[in-house]
């Protein structure tokens, strides 16, 4: 009776032991690690930023001087057009073909510069704003280290319909303060 008595309390240690075990390991299992992360609408702090009203200003600027050039050259293109419209009766054919050709030319030449226009346009809008979203990612950059995150989520463009306001902090105020500086 006695090894009976022996032989049953090994045999209920070691399925306390397995059981244990395995609680351990379904626990372990289930462990959610909280990830600490930001969250701002990056466009608002881009659109609070100084130096975007800056860049903006230049490339509005810059955009006026092409749309301007661009009408004086259509201006112009409307006048030869209309005076080979009322001289195209009397016009003899060498000259008809000649205006017919200079208007060809122009009209070439003003697409031509429409989209070159529109490239440089595109080209200098990235340059004015590269500095500007440089100094934006500074600042989250600075902002995510001070505060320990894992991450800062961009919330414009309903990327993330919910943002949970109990794990995740909102740091538009925030971004807007530092890049204001």
């Amino acid at each position: 009776m006695r090894r009976f008595f022996l032989s049953f309390i090994v045999l209920a240690a070691t399925f306390t032991l397995a059981v244990a075990q395995d609680t351990q390991a379904t626990q372990a299992d289930s462990v959610i690690v909280a990830k600490k992360f930001g969250y701002l609408s990056y466009d608002a702090v881009l659109k609070a930023m100084p130096a975007y009203a800056e860049a903006q200003k230049s490339f509005n600027d810059l955009k006026a001087s092409y749309a301007k050039e661009l009408e004086r050259s259509e201006s112009e293109f409307s006048k030869q057009f209309a005076e080979y419209v009322d001289g195209q009766k009397t016009f003899p054919e060498n000259i008809l073909l000649k205006r017919q050709k200079e208007l060809q030319q122009l009209m070439e030449q003003s697409l031509t510069f429409k989209q070159e226009a529109q490239q440089l346009l595109d080209k200098a809008e990235k340059e004015l704003m590269q500095p500007v979203h440089q100094k934006l990612k500074e600042a989250l950059y600075k902002i995510g280290t001070e505060r320990g995150y894992d991450y800062i989520l961009n919330t414009d463009n309903n990327s993330y319909p919910f943002v949970n306001s109990q794990t995740g902090e909102d740091i538009t105020a925030e971004a807007i303060s530092v890049v204001s500086k």
